[in-house]
């Protein structure tokens, strides 16, 4: 599977939110989409999952524009997972989790034996295999946050788009989600793109940070470059120093007045 986005281009009532966003994604990649908010993340993961139409550019999923590609293709392929999505109304998280093998089984499709072990593995990765029986609204927060993870899980597609999947989760299961990922990554050669607000769970997972502000690309790279450009401290406008440890990630610590 290769994704691409050349010189992507995005434009909501006149304002620039996407400016020549340009993303060429290799196999089993995570790429760290980092930036204050409005800064066009959002907007590029959505490009890329063919979900917004450029106004300039195009992404590419193995040589076709995204847009060529029939829906249920594409999301065998592809599985994307936005920020906050809506829980339907009287659904178990079961029964969410199911709809991710739609790509796979069709409206009318048969439920096979390999859907059901799909399914069952996507509830024990993100921990929900007892709540697999909850009404979704009667979940917290970060239990419905998984159970959609789960749901995208289910899909089996070989690329990721995740936007802000750690949001509303305790440490505990960020970690876990995170660690997932990078499972994903080592064992089934899974490409991810995700957006992410914490810069130091970024530089720990990420092969590749690409930092937007106002729409543009401010950097594209490994996480030593990032942390010897100096963007971090102008870009968010905040104090704060990074520390490499021997074997170990960069971490960016704030300085925070007391």
């Amino acid at each position: 599977m290769h994704l691409k986005a050349v010189d992507v281009t995005v434009r909501y009532a006149g304002r620039c939110a996407l400016d020549a966003f340009a993303l060429d994604l290799g196999l089993g990649e995570i790429v760290a989409l980092i930036g204050p908010n409005g800064s066009g993340k959002s907007t590029a993961l959505r490009a890329l999952a063919g979900l917004t139409v450029p106004d300039k550019g195009d992404v590419v999923l193995d040589r076709r524009p995204v847009r060529a590609w029939k829906r249920r293709e594409l999301a065998r392929r592809l599985s994307f997972l936005p920020q906050a999505p809506l829980s339907p109304d009287g659904m178990s998280v079961e029964q969410l989790v199911r709809h991710g093998r739609f790509a796979h089984t069709g409206l009318l499709g048969g439920y096979s034996m390999r859907d059901r072990e799909a399914v069952a593995w996507a509830l024990e990765s993100t921990d929900l295999a007892d709540l697999s029986d909850r009404d979704l609204r009667a979940l917290s927060g970060g239990e419905r946050q998984r159970a959609w993870i789960a749901a995208a899980l289910a899909q089996e597609a070989d690329i990721l788009l995740l936007d802000e999947p750690t949001s509303f989760l305790d440490i505990g299961h960020q970690v876990e989600v995170l660690e997932l990922l990078c499972r994903l990554r080592r064992e089934r050669q899974v490409t991810v793109v995700v957006a992410i607000h914490d810069l130091n769970q970024a530089m720990a997972i990420a092969d590749r940070i690409v930092l937007l502000d106002k729409g543009q690309t401010l950097f594209s790279g490994a996480a030593d470059g990032l942390a010897d450009s100096g963007l971090i401290e102008t870009t968010f406008a905040v104090n704060g120093a990074f520390e490499r440890k021997p074997a170990g990630p960069i971490y960016f610590n704030a300085h925070i007045a007391t």
